[in-house]
């Protein structure tokens, strides 16, 4: 089999399983089996395929087939311009926490103590580490997800403090300048609504947060208003319709902010301590 054939046959194997962008996954599933970038490809069409590589490529297309999510697959997704390992113990990194970081590196650029909480694998806090060389802090309750962070800021450089914890509980009043998270926000009453991706592969502790989705969010807030310092910035993303539920919460708090991404869907909420 030839890399032509065999992204033309896994193509439409993709297809006809109704998985998007069937031509692309075919194509990143070929490179994760025979260690090689996409590019190479299109110099080395003829190639015959070893038997390892199409063996290894076939149980991929079975496996994304299924529903199986690609990155899940290669353990590989791009944030922010750096390549970050992902397992099927932390959420996928979404495009759109990119405006998170953004935001907060545009109102705060040079940001003091920092803690992420809810790290997942590390995004955020390896990330803002990385772009402003600001002490980081990052807590995250699962301790597999810890160890996917823990690699990822190994890997990629950063300094960060990683802690085994529910949010910010541990940490004594005062102690931050910015808190910033992208905690669990998807509805319970939503879960049939899910892509299969999402529903049937991502872990359950980083997607819900009660019937509403707003259960993190209830007890966040409060936490973070203990633990910035006064003058300190909160920034949250948020789920698609919770803008308003969100600033509610934080109606005490000073110049309650909402920014939206490129699709125009209200994303992050930012606002400071009193």
């Amino acid at each position: 089999m030839t890399i032509r054939t065999a992204i033309t046959q896994g193509t439409e194997l993709l297809a006809g399983a109704f998985v998007s962008e069937p031509r692309l996954t075919a194509e990143v599933l070929l490179a994760h089996a025979i260690h090689r970038e996409r590019p190479y490809f299109h110099a080395h069409p003829e190639q015959e395929l070893r038997e390892v590589e199409w063996l290894h490529y076939g149980r991929y297309l079975h496996e994304r087939m299924k529903g199986k999510p690609t990155q899940y697959i290669t353990h590989r997704q791009e944030f922010y311009g750096r390549e970050f390992r992902v397992t099927p113990d932390v959420l996928i990194p979404r495009p759109e926490t990119e405006l998170l970081i953004e935001t907060v590196l545009r109102l705060r650029p040079n940001p003091g103590r920092t803690i992420d909480a809810g790290t997942g694998s590390g995004i955020i806090a390896v990330t803002l580490a990385l772009e402003s060389r600001a002490e980081v802090v990052a807590t995250e309750l699962s301790i597999r997800a810890l160890a996917v962070a823990k690699d990822n800021a190994t890997r990629l450089g950063a300094s960060v403090s990683l802690v085994q914890a529910d949010l910010l509980t541990p940490f004594p009043d005062e102690s931050f300048d910015i808190v910033v998270s992208n905690p669990p926000y998807v509805a319970e009453d939503d879960r049939d609504s899910l892509q299969r991706e999402v529903r049937d592969w991502e872990p359950p502790l980083a997607l819900f947060a009660g019937p509403r989705g707003m259960a993190v969010y209830e007890r966040l807030i409060p936490q973070a208003r203990r633990v910035l310092k006064p003058g300190g910035l909160l920034a949250l993303e948020i789920g698609f319709g919770q803008a308003d539920a969100v600033s509610h919460l934080a109606r005490d708090w000073r110049g309650v902010q909402v920014f939206s991404d490129l699709a125009g869907i209200p994303r992050v909420l930012v606002c400071e301590k009193p």
